[in-house]
């Protein structure tokens, strides 16, 4: 069991964080700039950006282990991964509503049954704490279709499929792909990302939903190592990649989920943008990169 001790750590003004990097090494050109963004960017925002170049041991005191690093390249970083969670916020949402048409469409034309995905014997597991997710959704929502068949209709006392599977999150979206038995409809469901085995789409769907969740939080996107690792599959409908390129890919960076997210948009958005503005914005990268920041 870890010793836990009290937190004393006393907040600091903008003026002494601006002291508190100078002093761990990091080169200020402007101060009053430096504050200004400091009061816009948090100080601890900005640490997601700092640490690869700080030393970041239990004990340390968490200097900079060059003595060029400037708060402007610490900001550049900064801007490049803001674009960059923007460039994939974008493209992931045209998978997420692709994912809830065909999931929607398939199952209930399947059943004929407008409240299909509260039939418990579709299901190979998690259930009950599906739809415990489903319903905290649903409740969450403000949509008016929502409002106004909770004031119309008391029952079922769920709305249909069409209805609440619009607004639960991305990631009980996955869940409920998953929970799904395995049957032909979702192996349709799977051929339409291109994709031969349905355990590729779940994990690909499980993986992208945890990158939207750290772009929908602004969280760090760039040089971060994902929860969930993606599973690359070597044998697809579409030319992906081959056997020695997917040898060489750490599965839980973001380069492996954003060849995913490239490969499903060739299919159901043929004329995305997405790999262009990804390739423009890897230009200004490469900049960064002949700073000798990355």
């Amino acid at each position: 069991m870890i010793d836990k001790t009290d937190y004393t750590k006393k907040p600091l003004t903008i003026a002494e964080q601006v002291v508190r990097l100078k002093q761990r090494g990091l080169v200020f050109d402007d101060e009053n700039e430096a504050s200004a963004y400091l009061f816009n960017i948090s100080y601890y925002r900005l640490r997601a950006y700092t640490y690869p170049f700080q030393e970041n041991g239990e004990d340390s005191k968490h200097n900079f282990t060059r003595k060029d690093i400037h708060f402007k390249d610490i900001i550049d970083l900064y801007c490049f991964d803001r674009r960059l969670r923007s460039l994939i916020f974008n493209a992931i949402e045209k998978i997420e509503v692709a994912v809830r048409t065909k999931i929607i469409q398939v199952y209930a034309e399947s059943t004929g049954d407008s409240h299909w995905y509260d039939d418990e014997s579709l299901y190979r597991f998690g259930y009950d704490e599906l739809m415990d997710h489903i319903d905290a959704d649903i409740n969450r929502s403000n949509e008016d279709f929502i409002k106004h068949y909770k004031s119309k209709y008391n029952n079922p006392p769920m709305p249909p499929s069409w209805m609440a599977l619009e607004v639960i999150s991305f990631a009980t979206l996955s869940r409920l792909f998953q929970s799904l038995k395995l049957d032909s409809r979702k192996e349709y469901i799977t051929e339409q990302f291109g994709l031969k085995k349905v355990a590729i789409l779940e994990n690909w769907l499980h993986a992208i939903s945890n990158l939207r969740n750290c772009c929908a939080h602004h969280s760090r996107t760039w040089n971060r190592r994902f929860m969930v690792s993606v599973t690359l599959p070597y044998n697809t409908h579409y030319p992906f990649m081959d056997r020695t390129t997917i040898g060489q890919i750490r599965t839980n960076k973001l380069f492996a989920v954003l060849s995913c997210i490239a490969y499903i948009l060739d299919i159901i958005s043929p004329g995305s943008d997405f790999k262009k503005n990804i390739k423009e914005l890897r230009e200004f990268g490469i900049k960064l990169k002949q700073s000798q920041l990355f």
